[in-house]
């Protein structure tokens, strides 16, 4: 298929790029597009609506995308994740197909694109990092949770800070439910991705999108590797797994050291220590001959546990580290 009949088809899209100031679009949902705008902003995602990009269309784009550049795409059977550049240089990211949700009752699967903007000569000055002669650098001023002893304030550190997290507990503790909390008092401009094997996370951020690999429903070739590659194109702002599993933990590792610092997940556990050893554990299932010792101390260095205790109907905090 020719640049010309792709070109054609990105020109609903080609309007938002062609704006000033555009790093990135995002489209999580048919009809709508959150646009990242370039500069020091404290929120820089704008959200639209656009009645252009119909769930028709999009599927469309994806099609043509792949056919353009001879990609693998069937979101049934085979593969439902596009990766291109396009003819302008733009990196676009699509995924389609009940791999990817955004309600409860969108059972037929959804949509899901990012597009990065290639920008040749935006010029970024030292000075846009804070580095000036005779200027002191920037601080940034983060309170450590490990010096905090209050029990309270050291889980509001950790949310405030960003900072990894394992909710850890047995069965039926309400690690799920202890998540959603979390969500709620999340930043509500965040831009959240969810990878589950069942959708059970509430996101009320309106800037996310649902990524879902079921162990016992999946009839498509999805994996957790094209699942890193597809998260590490959409620049969220938070990612958030649901309960680690030998299937997933390897891919959540490797996720927590692409620079995505925020990253949120549960384990089944009796205590800390056993989250760490059971993480390690399921990754050893994937990639046996790892450095166990080394990988447990960059884990308890990195990350933070909340361990959910149960006794009867009681259901306690027991310990953050």
């Amino acid at each position: 298929m020719s640049f010309e009949v792709l070109t054609s088809t990105l020109k609903p899209i080609s309007k938002w790029l062609d704006l000033e100031n555009i790093e990135e679009l995002a489209i999580n949902k048919a009809g709508e597009i959150f646009i990242r705008l370039s500069g020091k902003r404290t929120h820089p995602w704008v959200f639209e609506n656009d009645k252009d990009l119909s769930k028709d269309y999009l599927t469309d784009l994806l099609y043509i995308v792949a056919n353009t550049y001879e990609i693998p795409f069937d979101p049934t059977l085979g593969s439902p994740v596009v990766f291109a550049s396009l003819p302008e240089g733009h990196r676009f990211t699509g995924i389609a197909g009940r791999n990817v949700m955004y309600d409860n009752d969108d059972l037929q699967g959804g949509i899901a694109i990012s597009i990065r903007k290639y920008r040749p000569g935006v010029a970024i000055d030292f000075e846009d990092y804070g580095l000036e002669r005779g200027k002191e650098l920037v601080k940034i001023n983060k309170v450590k949770p490990e010096e905090i002893e209050d029990p309270y304030e050291k889980f509001m550190a950790i949310i405030k800070n960003r900072e990894p997290l394992l909710i850890s507990g047995a069965t039926a503790t309400g690690k799920t439910t202890f998540l959603n909390n979390i969500l709620e008092i999340l930043d509500p401009e965040l831009r959240i991705i969810t990878i589950e094997d069942t959708r059970e996370l509430i996101v009320n951020q309106k800037n996310h999108v649902h990524i879902v690999l079921s162990r016992t429903e999946q009839s498509n070739t999805f994996t957790y590797g094209q699942v890193i590659d597809l998260i590490v194109r959409m620049t969220p702002d938070t990612i958030i797994g649901g309960e680690i599993s030998t299937e997933n933990a390897a891919a959540i590792w490797e996720l927590m050291g692409t620079g995505h610092q925020n990253f949120l997940a549960s384990i089944h556990a009796e205590s800390p220590e056993a989250a760490f050893n059971g993480f390690m554990d399921r990754i050893t299932h994937t990639y046996p001959n790892l450095e166990r010792g080394k990988i447990l101390a960059e884990m308890k260095e990195k990350l933070h546990v909340v361990q959910i205790s149960r006794e009867g109907n009681l259901r306690t905090v027991t310990e953050i580290i």
